[in-house]
């Protein structure tokens, strides 16, 4: 079979969990079908980046969309009443080359990530799916909690659009999948029971234990300039540590990941090393005592648990990222309802070497069993091909 992939970015590198799932989810379809990848970018796309998905695709092609244009087409959209990062992503120019790619190819399905592209194909009578993975929607809304003052309003003008389009885009695609129950369970749609849950998995060749000297108490992955891990580290920093340091006052963290915003930044302390984009996060995993995620805003599943506890890293996390991960608290995993609690669990976890062990390798256990890129793409296989 011919599958169009349409995404909002090119899927290498991985520093982030869109690319990490189309990637996979890419590479995993190559084995039995011919993929035609199509992206759309809004940064130039280094080489060596590209040759990484001519392994897996027939053809691949990068439509850039630039700064004036994009100023142009987000002012379009929120005169037209379309969700503003629907806007950023949609450009006239590219709808012609994509239509001229579809022509060419004559995929015989399209498969669609995010509602960001939507747009491009939703009229295509070409059989498609379209990959949800999270509900911006309520990611969006989480954000307008915590936002400034004057994004506030922004914030909420979108949410209340990607709602709507949420549910608009539903009945134009013929199937729709998502990462998680609870993100499916956030669509507003009434049919949405009939979205398919694939997960996402881990590559656990990659990302498994390493015995190393740790050099540090805890670890935070992930992109820093994405809002939620913003503030996340945050909140770790500024609620959790403090509590944390009346025991434990010479305590060391390191924020790994690319594009630091500026308020990630100003975190640098002694004991707290802010590093930027990394080669290898396994190392950041691995020379750390514990693993941290205290997510208080976001959708969708965090990927950095998967990896974290496949390289047998004692994890926490929050409520809000257990609810897609799934893993039992207190056995498999450990969740922090408030500075309070994440404080106790990291003093806990770094004075008793026995409950940090048995953590770490019922976590180890729990992603070897449950999150396997193969299986959770042979789902999305099932579903693409019926």
């Amino acid at each position: 079979m011919k599958i169009f992939v349409l995404l909002s970015r090119f899927p290498y590198p991985l520093e982030k969990g869109d690319k990490l799932r189309a990637y996979n989810q890419i590479k995993q379809l190559s084995k039995n079908h011919e993929i035609h990848l199509c992206a759309i970018s809004d940064i130039n796309i280094d080489k060596k980046y590209r040759n990484a998905l001519d392994p897996f695709c027939k053809s691949v092609t990068i439509i850039n969309i630039r700064k004036p244009g994009i100023a142009l087409n987000i002012l379009k959209a929120f005169i037209n009443g379309k969700p503003l990062q629907t806007g950023y992503f949609y450009d006239r120019k590219a709808q012609q080359k994509i239509d001229i790619l579809i022509e060419k190819i004559k995929p015989d399905h399209i498969f669609c990530q995010l509602i960001r592209v939507s747009e491009y194909v939703k009229t295509k009578k070409i059989p498609k799916t379209l990959d949800y993975q999270d509900v911006f929607s309520k990611g969006v809304e989480r954000r307008s909690h915590t936002a400034s003052f004057y994004m506030k309003p922004i914030l909420k003008l979108e949410y209340k659009r990607l709602l709507k389009y949420e549910n608009e885009v539903f009945d134009l695609f013929d199937n729709k999948t998502i990462i998680s129950i609870p993100d499916r369970d956030l669509i507003p749609h009434p049919d949405k029971d009939k979205i398919a849950v694939v997960i996402n998995g881990v590559d656990t060749d990659f990302f498994k234990p390493m015995e190393t000297e740790k050099e540090y108490d805890l670890v935070f992955t992930g992109n820093m300039g994405y809002p939620p891990n913003v503030n996340a580290s945050l909140y770790l920093v500024k609620e959790i540590l403090p509590l944390v340091r009346k025991q434990k006052p010479e305590i060391t963290l390191t924020l790994a990941g690319a594009s630091p915003h500026p308020d990630v930044k100003a975190l640098e302390s002694k004991n707290i090393h802010v590093t930027g984009w990394v080669e290898d996060i396994r190392e950041f995993y691995a020379n750390a005592r514990i693993f941290i995620a205290p997510m208080q805003i976001g959708t969708g599943l965090q990927n950095k648990l998967l990896e974290a506890m496949a390289m047998k890293i004692p994890s926490i996390t929050s409520p809000l990222a257990n609810q897609a991960l799934e893993a039992k608290p207190g056995k498999e995993i450990l969740v922090g309802n408030s500075p309070e609690e994440f404080a106790d669990y990291i003093i806990k976890l770094l004075d008793d070497k026995k409950l940090s062990e048995e953590l770490a390798d019922n976590g180890y256990s729990f992603v070897q069993k449950n999150y396997n890129w193969e299986s959770a793409t042979g789902k999305l296989e099932i579903i693409i091909t019926r």
